[in-house]
């Protein structure tokens, strides 16, 4: 994996981490009207990682041919269902981090130039691309988190 990626998905454990600090209550209440709470936000990205390291990254070599990402409605539905297991949420922030740091192991891995593509998608992505997309998923949900946690 490339330094940016790499930093970014590090940055994204410290900011996780930074949450262990707030209230229980905090967590579990939504950010705003119809929306997922903090709990739910760090199962989400949680969960998407999970399906990173499942399904793409023992795949993401040179030609492949990844499978398609799930319907993103089903897997985050799924995905909240899941964290159910963990009884406090920082339990679920500590399985984050593995997860992440697993993810951020496995991808540092692989061979930074292999393109692949998605689906029946037929744009080439490198690991850095690909990881891109997730590192501007993360940042979009950490403003969420900190606009909440700040208003």
């Amino acid at each position: 994996m490339g330094n940016k990626s790499d930093l970014d998905y590090e940055k994204m454990i410290k900011e996780i981490v930074k949450l262990k600090a707030i209230d229980e209550r905090q967590f579990l209440e939504p950010i705003s009207e119809g929306k997922w709470s903090v709990r739910e936000i760090i199962g989400h990205l949680y969960y998407w990682d999970k399906f990173i390291l499942e399904h793409h990254v023992p795949f993401m070599i040179g030609g492949a041919q990844l499978s398609a990402f799930p319907d993103h409605d089903s897997h985050n539905k799924e995905g909240i269902e899941y964290i159910s297991v963990y009884s406090t949420t920082c339990s679920l922030i500590d399985e984050f981090v593995l997860n992440r740091q697993l993810l951020i192991q496995k991808t540092s891995e692989l061979e930074n130039n292999a393109e692949f593509t998605i689906g029946t998608g037929e744009r080439q992505f490198t690991i850095d691309e690909y990881l891109k997309i997730f590192v501007d998923h993360d940042s979009h949900h950490l403003k969420q988190i900190n606009e909440y946690l700040t208003s």
